[in-house]
């Protein structure tokens, strides 16, 4: 009787423990002229079924890859720059765990520009430089391949204005993986390492309620960062907007006038409970940027990841959108290159290039394919476009087949005008330049955009005397193309990108190149051009 009873006792107590909300967290804040304690060890988190894990979701959003276009039709190309790179470290997460990423999941701007370039420092007015190469196309020598780069001011740490940082963390219950939430946790311990005492940083949970773990408080307060970030733990479903409007909150009321404001949302992107459609998430992300916080993203793990739905919130908070799939990559983003990821130099960077057909018959934007605009939206200073942070370098490639050529790529030529001469002015025959670039940006406290132009000519460069910015930019763009069993792919292979690659791998300080590299090769052993053709 006595041992039934004892067991009908630890019944209860256990039931009761279980019910308890893992959302109900304790507010941590600094306690005036009282020590703090060291955190305690991380708990452990449990594994998820493998059922669970096996259960693949994931998202991407349809990419239709550029076409050529005619200069004499469509001389104007218009984008918005891009500095995300999550799309590169998600492709390396598939090829490391020995399979190929699915083709929407490749883009081949952000492979491109997950490296940095050796491009020169700005010296005059504008906080940027652009420098242009044109050479032979790599994948097809009949062509040729037009590579323009911008590279940001650099900025040193102790020079950047005061960071609010509010960290939007995700701890539902598809956080509970070795590659998501404590992965994550890992991750922050590194960057509060890195806070400066003039920053500050709060925390904000959302899972089946949302809530406040970490009050904003100053860099000097690491412990208290730690306490919080210890606290954590996953379970849940995800009311992500919510918690959205929250963190906005929790910026707004500790805004720094000319520092730098912004939320960094931490998730696999899976809002499955509460406001959920993209449209009203974007809707608040938009009206807090035009408060002067903006929103990055984090994104981390596997079978529910959400891509499409990361791009496009990161997209429209003047924020980037990076992809943590292991502890290097968390260096790299939030220690390394944190100048770069929070403190914009130039907001809102758009280029306009246009193509003389008198040099260029057909060109080709590689890449870029979600930050399109049109034509008049390049001066339309309403029109929302992408920032460039210090030090960042961005890089874009046209593929061009030239004037004298009789090769052609569009698919339908129109019909003669009646009414208009079509034929190439003689104006444009004695112009020697191949193309004029024009870009548009503001400042980043300024609606009002500044305008820069410059001009390009093609002096026949062969490919072997082009510099290594040029051969590992067109390597990486030709292993996308790889990756996407691109239609305009030509005669790249895995051998030639390789090749071209360690041509152009130049100095690697932090060894990004020569993983690329071996990236290359681990594609190259588990797909074959066989499996490409069956794939279509």
């Amino acid at each position: 009787m006595k041992f039934k009873v004892l067991s009908l006792l630890f019944v209860v107590t256990f039931m009761a423990c279980t019910e308890r909300s893992q959302t109900d967290y304790k507010v941590v804040a600094p306690k005036p002229n009282k020590s703090v304690q060291a955190p305690p060890p991380p708990p452990v988190v449990s594994q998820v079924p493998q059922e669970e894990i096996e259960f693949n979701t994931e998202e991407y959003d349809l990419i239709r890859e550029n076409d050529f276009r005619s200069a004499k039709d469509k001389p104007l190309s218009t984008f918005g720059i891009d500095v995300d790179n999550a799309s590169y470290s998600n492709t390396r997460r598939f090829l490391t765990s020995g399979q190929m990423p699915p083709k929407d999941a490749v883009r081949i701007e952000e492979f491109v520009n997950y490296f940095n370039y050796d491009y020169k420092e700005p010296e005059d007015e504008h906080p940027f430089t652009v420098a242009t190469e044109i050479s032979e196309c790599p994948w097809n020598t009949d062509h040729r391949l037009v590579h323009v780069g911008l590279k940001g001011k650099e900025v040193s740490k102790a020079e950047m204005p005061p960071s609010n940082l509010v960290f939007l963390i995700d701890v539902s219950g598809s956080m509970n993986q070795p590659n998501k939430l404590p992965l994550l946790k890992q991750s922050l311990r590194m960057l509060i390492k890195e806070i400066r005492n003039d920053d500050r940083m709060a925390m904000v949970v959302y899972a089946g309620a949302s809530g406040v773990v970490l009050e904003s408080v100053p860099g000097s307060q690491r412990r208290v960062m730690r306490n919080a970030l210890s606290e954590l733990k996953a379970g849940g479903g995800t009311a992500g907007a919510a918690g959205i409007q929250m963190a906005y909150g929790i910026a707004q009321k500790h805004f720094i006038k000319g520092g730098n404001n912004r939320v960094i949302l931490a998730t696999d992107g899976d809002f499955n409970v509460g406001v959920s459609s993209n449209s009203e998430l974007i809707q608040i992300i938009e009206r807090e940027r035009r408060k002067g916080v903006y929103l990055s993203v984090l994104g981390f793990g596997t079978g529910n990841y959400k891509d499409a739905k990361m791009e496009q919130i990161a997209n429209n908070g003047n924020g980037n959108y990076f992809y943590i799939d292991n502890i290097a990559e968390a260096k790299k983003v939030l220690v390394d290159e944190m100048t770069r990821t929070v403190y914009a130099i130039a907001k809102d960077v758009k280029l306009q290039v246009e193509f003389n057909p008198a040099h260029v018959k057909e060109y080709r934007l590689i890449g870029y394919e979600n930050r399109l605009l049109k034509d008049e939206d390049f001066k339309n200073d309403a029109k929302d476009s992408g920032d460039l942070g210090a030090g960042h370098t961005v890089t874009a490639m046209y593929e061009v087949i030239p004037a004298d050529s009789d090769e052609s790529m569009v698919a339908a030529d129109i019909d003669d005008l009646k009414y208009q001469d079509r034929n190439v002015k003689s104006s444009a025959n004695n112009d020697p330049d191949l193309m004029t670039i024009k870009l548009r940006y503001k400042q980043p406290d300024s609606e009002t955009s500044i305008p820069f132009e410059l001009t390009a000519r093609d002096n026949g460069m062969k490919l072997k005397d082009a510099s290594d910015n040029f051969k590992f930019s067109a390597s990486v763009a030709g292993f996308g193309m790889l990756l996407r069993d691109s239609k305009y792919k030509g005669g790249a292979s895995f051998d030639s990108i390789e090749e071209l690659a360690l041509q152009g791998k130049g100095e690697d300080e932090k060894g990004y190149r020569e993983e690329f590299i071996r990236l290359i090769d681990l594609a190259r052993s588990f797909r074959t051009d066989t499996s490409l053709e069956a794939d279509k």
